[in-house]
C-alpha cells in the first residue's frame, strides 16, 4: 500500500487509510505500509510501516498540494521500488496521488493495482486555492485519467467521486466504500463528556455548539464564525468548541475570532486525538458542518451521525449525497441561515431529538462496521477476480 501523507496524523485521508487497513487485517489480509516519514506510529497486526526518507529542509507537510510533496513523493517512489523488488506482492494497493507510483508498479510487477480515490486532484487546486493554472490543472486531470485507466477497481468514499470516474472511464470499476467504519471506539461515557465539559469550564446547563476537524479554508469556519456573532445575540449562554487545527491555524483563527467579536464565547481545544472525540461530541449540544466548498463528504459526519447529535449543515452536495431535512438541519450556506439553524438546534428540543434519533439510525443501519467491512472484502474479490465471485489469496510478502 502506497500512502503519500503522514501517516499516522488525525486528519482525513490518514484516518481513511488507518480504517482500510484495519479492515484489510480484519480479512485476514496482510499489508507493507510505505508512507511518508513523518506521522504517529501505528501497531496493528498484519500491518508493517516502511518510511520514506525524509528530504533536507522538510519537516512536514500541510494537508493538501503543495510543493514539499514534490520531494517527499519522489523519495517515497524510491522506497516503493525497493520494496517492490524486495518482495512478491499480490496486489498494490494506492491513495490518492500515489496511484500514480502504484499503477507503474504495479504493471511492471504484473499484479493488480487498486485506486484509492480520496478526492479529485484537479479539485483540489480549487478547494486548497494551490494554483489557477490551466497546465497544472490539465496536468492534475492527466494524472487522475491514468490513475483510473490503469487501475482494475476504484474505491471512491462519496457518490460524486464515482460520477467524476465514470465521466473519465465509463467502464471503471468502481466500490463506493464511505469513510464511515464506526466501532466500539467512537463510543463514550457520560462521565467522560462530563470531564470535557469541566476541562473547558463549561456547566451542564451550557449550550455547546462543536466543529471538529481541520481548519482549512474550504471547512467554513468563517462562515460558522459569522453565524455565532448572530447566534450570541439571542443565545448569549451558548459556546462554541473548536477541536482541532495546527498550532499556527488556531492562532489565525482566533484571530478572526476576536474580530468577529465572539472571543468570550469561543473555545479552542486544540487538535485533539482520536480517542478524545467521542467525548467532545458527547459533550456537545449541537455539532456543526459549515463546509462552503467541495464535493466530498466530510470524514466527521458520519462520527456525528453515530452520536445522535442534532447535526447542523450547508445544504451542499458535500453534505446532502449523506444528509437529509431527516437526519439533519440543513441551511442556506450565508450567516444568517447556518445560525437560524443553530438556534433551531439549540432551542427546538423536539426538533433537534428527532434528528439526531434518525441519524443515529441512518449510522446503525447504512454506515456501520459491518457494511465498510463487507464493501472492503468486495472490493478485494473485485480486484483479483475480474468476475467476481471467489474469496482472493492474501496479500503477502515472501
Amino acid at each position: 500500500m502506497i500512502a503519500p501523507e503522514p501517516f499516522f496524523e488525525p486528519r482525513g485521508t490518514p484516518f481513511s487509510e488507518f480504517h482500510r487497513i484495519r479492515a484489510l487485517t480484519a480479512l485476514g489480509h496482510q499489508v507493507d505500509l510505505v508512507t511518508y516519514p513523518f506521522g504517529q506510529p501505528v501497531s496493528m497486526p498484519g500491518l508493517r510501516v516502511f518510511r520514506s526518507l525524509r528530504p533536507p529542509l522538510v519537516g512536514g507537510v500541510k494537508v493538501g498540494p503543495s510543493l514539499a510533496k514534490i520531494p517527499l513523493d519522489a523519495l517515497l517512489t524510491l522506497t516503493a521500488i525497493r520494496r517492490a523488488v524486495a518482495g512478491r506482492y499480490d496486489a498494490i494497493h494506492s491513495h490518492e496521488e500515489g496511484g500514480v507510483i502504484g499503477a507503474v508498479i504495479a504493471a511492471a510487477l504484473r499484479v493488480p493495482h487498486l485506486y484509492d480515490m480520496h478526492s479529485s486532484l484537479p479539485q483540489q487546486l480549487t478547494n486548497f486555492a494551490f494554483s489557477g493554472s490551466r497546465i497544472t490543472r490539465r496536468l492534475f486531470l492527466a494524472i487522475e485519467r491514468f490513475m483510473i485507466r490503469r487501475s482494475r477497481v476504484v474505491i471512491v468514499i462519496c457518490p460524486s467521486l464515482e460520477d467524476t470516474v465514470r465521466a473519465i472511464d465509463p467502464t471503471a470499476r468502481t466500490m463506493l466504500i464511505e469513510n464511515a467504519p464506526g466501532s466500539v471506539e467512537d463510543r463514550a461515557t457520560a462521565e467522560q463528556a462530563a470531564a470535557v465539559r469541566r476541562a473547558h469550564a463549561l456547566s451542564q446547563s451550557t449550550g455547546v455548539v462543536l466543529y471538529t476537524g481541520t481548519f482549512e479554508a474550504y471547512q467554513g469556519l468563517d462562515l460558522l464564525f459569522e453565524a455565532m456573532t448572530i447566534v450570541a445575540r439571542t443565545r448569549p449562554d451558548a459556546r462554541l468548541v473548536l477541536a482541532g487545527g495546527k498550532a499556527d491555524q488556531v492562532s489565525r483563527a482566533q484571530e478572526a475570532a476576536r474580530k468577529a467579536g465572539i472571543d468570550a464565547v469561543t473555545i479552542f481545544a486544540g487538535e485533539r486525538p482520536a480517542s478524545e472525540i467521542p467525548a467532545y461530541l458527547l459533550a456537545a449540544d449541537v455539532l456543526v458542518s459549515p463546509r462552503s466548498r467541495g464535493t466530498n463528504t466530510p470524514l466527521k459526519i458520519y462520527q456525528y451521525l453515530r452520536s445522535g447529535k442534532p447535526i447542523v449543515a450547508t445544504r451542499l452536495l458535500t453534505h446532502t449525497q449523506v444528509l437529509s431535512d431527516d437526519t439533519a438541519i440543513l441551511t442556506g450556506a450565508t450567516p444568517q441561515e447556518f445560525a437560524d439553524g443553530i438556534v433551531a438546534a439549540l432551542t427546538d428540543v423536539g426538533r433537534a431529538a428527532r434528528v439526531g434519533r434518525n441519524a443515529r439510525t441512518l449510522a446503525d443501519t447504512k454506515y456501520s462496521y459491518e457494511a465498510y467491512l463487507e464493501r472492503t472484502r468486495q472490493a478485494c474479490e473485485a480486484l483479483w477476480h475480474r468476475g467476481g465471485g471467489m474469496p482472493m489469496a492474501t496479500v503477502t510478502e515472501q
